[in-house]
């Protein structure tokens, strides 16, 4: 004889006490582990969606990221005589020099710092980047002291609102604009004129230059020789090639710390499991006994205590999944830039 399904699940619902806390230790474990995993394809994800495929982004090379990168003006100019580079109706390249710069500001509603993302931009800056749209306000005024935030910057930085103001870099600068770029990196990202912040953080090199190619196949004929003329100290990228580069350490960071925790509380769970069953075992002796007495077989007895360990496990990390999935609505802003 066969012992039904639902003696595991009455079982279970008797001691409901010890099935719940033994299923929220397995949920704790599954809710850690989804949340950091998502948290680490999050960021790559948004990383990867910053970039362009026809953009191209030029830094020094060995550096890791713009903030670390340098190129000079000659170098610069040197980049913008290229053939590759495409050219707008009203005949101007689709070229901008830029610089990106970290700046410690406090938080809205605390007074903690964090590093925030400045980047200097030149007037074909925006048209390089379709997925930018400005939503209020006006664009900052070439050789002005002005401003616009991400929206996420707006949102959650102390100074950054439209119209508001704030010092950095000894120097008093005005919002005039709010961004929005979407689920991508720029939202997190304060632009102003490049001149201007490389005067005010005395910066004489510009971090990277950004341009569009007119034909995407001939992106590797132009990396081949920029790398290699003598003149430039320089490398080229796509420019989700450079993202995911960024992301990378980050991504395999948080995926390491999330393995490690769920190790450690995945001993923690089993454990606890374990104990729960053995002592249902031990308690439940006379009605072993009785199930033998009645003629069912230690086989299909074990299946059956065998099926409320499953069931507590399936329980324990169905809910650790949907409890994970509310963590998609948090958004967190940081930087990936080391100064």
């Amino acid at each position: 004889m066969k012992i039904p399904l639902s003696y595991s699940f009455r079982n279970l619902w008797t001691r409901r006490l010890t099935t719940i806390l033994t299923a929220s230790g397995m949920a704790l474990v599954v809710f850690v582990f989804a949340s950091v995993l998502m948290l680490a394809e999050g960021l790559r994800k948004t990383l990867v969606e910053t970039g362009s495929y026809d953009n191209v982004v030029v830094i020094r090379k060995a550096s890791n990221s713009e903030v670390m990168s340098g190129v000079d003006r000659l170098q610069a100019s040197i980049i913008e005589t290229q053939p590759e580079i495409a050219i707008g109706e009203n005949g101007k390249k689709f070229f901008a020099k830029e610089i990106l710069v970290l700046v410690n500001l406090p938080k809205r509603g605390s007074d903690k710092p964090a590093l925030i993302q400045v980047r200097g931009i030149d007037e074909l800056s925006l048209s390089l980047r379709p997925q930018v749209k400005l939503i209020e306000g006006r664009m900052p005024k070439h050789g002005s002291s002005e401003i616009i935030a991400g929206l996420s910057i707006a949102k959650r930085y102390k100074g950054w609102g439209l119209g508001e103001s704030l010092r950095f870099a000894m120097r008093d600068w005005t919002v005039v604009g709010i961004f929005d770029a979407g689920n991508t990196g720029y939202s997190s990202e304060i632009w102003g004129d490049a001149d201007q912040l490389m005067q005010a953080f005395r910066r004489p090199v510009y971090s990277s230059v950004l341009f569009k190619l007119c034909n995407s196949p001939e992106f590797q004929k132009f990396k081949e020789r920029i790398e290699s003329d003598p003149r430039l100290t320089l490398e080229a990228k796509r420019e989700p090639k450079y993202y995911a580069d960024q992301s990378e350490m980050m991504s395999m960071f948080l995926s390491i710390l999330g393995l490690s925790l769920t190790i450690i509380f995945s001993l923690g769970a089993v454990v606890g499991a374990m104990i729960t069953m053995y002592a249902a075992v031990a308690n439940r002796t006379n009605e072993i006994g009785t199930l033998r007495a009645l003629g069912f077989p230690r086989r299909n007895i074990l299946i059956a205590f065998l099926m409320e360990s499953l069931l507590l496990g399936f329980t324990g990390g169905c809910a650790g999944l949907f409890f994970a999935s509310f963590t998609q609505f948090l958004t967190r802003s940081f930087s990936l830039s080391r100064p």
